[in-house]
């Protein structure tokens, strides 16, 4: 098995050295557009295989996508962060343009790769390479549920003082501020969480939890990677494994929830062939509506996209 992860920066470089140390592929490649820097940071890991004890074969690559031939899965990072003065629109426009181009290049290489997504926004920048890769939807995803549900335990863990271990969750919809964490499926050791901890309590975690990633971005001045790419890792070990694990992922609907043609997170079935199936939980009306907001909300930008004509 042949795992590529594009960008090697914080985010892909996490990704790509947990992928390795975790020794289920073959081969792990980073790719950046910055010379040296994922030669560097491949050669870097590779030596960490004697301390770790991995057998995991890392290559790096300065834009030569003929070395990411035939790989399996590709976690694609690329993009840039959104800069003082630089308007939602530049970000979507470059972003998008970066994503697509490196999308074409993967397909033209890993015509049958399994696609995960990471770049901002993220449920945009999903949709930009589904377009582009021209593959079955089960094969091109987002990551931002697993990453905003693992923070949505983590406080929770904090708060009750528990193994975060014994913590299961389900969060659904946009990747940001609209993201809908769903108390009513969140359980302790089976326990549902509303009997361990007050209304308000949980109210703030759950708040807590849509401005994760700015309130790390305030603290280090950039935007997190450990956890980003922890999760984006754990979706490779999902599908490289054939695990059948089940996790929120950014994911096209198709009727599923009353929405259509709609790029956002829902639990699936993550195994050898991406997304096994697209799991439907029952909702109560308040919960809908949540979805449905978050859903507009991630349409206005795909509407957005849609009118640059890049894809």
């Amino acid at each position: 098995m042949k795992v590529t992860v594009v960008g090697a920066g914080n985010v892909g470089a996490t990704c790509a050295q947990i992928v390795a140390e975790k020794n289920i592929v073959q081969e792990v490649v980073l790719l950046d557009i910055k010379e040296g820097i994922s030669e560097g940071k491949s050669l870097d890991l590779w030596q960490t295989a004697p301390i770790n004890y991995y057998d995991t074969r890392l290559v790096g690559s300065t834009n030569d996508y003929s070395k990411t031939a035939n790989s399996d899965v590709v976690v694609i990072t690329s993009g840039i962060p959104r800069k003082p003065g630089m308007s939602r629109d530049d970000l979507i426009s470059i972003n998008a343009g970066i994503v697509k181009n490196v999308t074409e290049n993967i397909i033209k290489h890993s015509p049958k790769a399994i696609i995960i997504i990471v770049s901002n926004p993220l449920d945009v920048m999903t949709y930009a390479a589904f377009k582009t890769a021209k593959l079955p939807k089960n094969q091109v995803m987002g990551m931002a549920g697993i990453l905003d549900t693992a923070r949505y335990r983590a406080f929770l863990a904090e708060a009750l003082d528990v193994s975060p271990r014994d913590i299961q969750a389900l969060l659904m919809g946009g990747h940001g501020d609209t993201m809908v964490p769903l108390p009513r499926y969140t359980t302790v050791g089976g326990i549902p969480v509303t009997e361990l901890i007050d209304e308000e309590k949980l109210n703030a975690i759950v708040e807590r939890t849509k401005s994760g990633g700015g309130e790390l971005v305030n603290l280090m001045g950039t935007s997190a990677w450990y956890a980003p790419g922890s999760a984006a890792a754990q979706m490779v070990e999902a599908i490289v494994m054939n695990q059948k694990r089940v996790f929120p992922c950014c994911v096209k609907l198709d009727g599923e929830y009353g929405l259509n043609d709609m790029f956002v997170g829902a639990p699936v079935v993550l195994g050898k062939n991406g997304i096994e199936r697209i799991i439907e939980v029952a909702l109560n009306d308040d919960e809908k509506q949540l979805l449905h907001a978050s859903a507009n909300s991630v349409k206005g930008i795909m509407d957005v996209l849609d009118g640059m004509n890049i894809l």
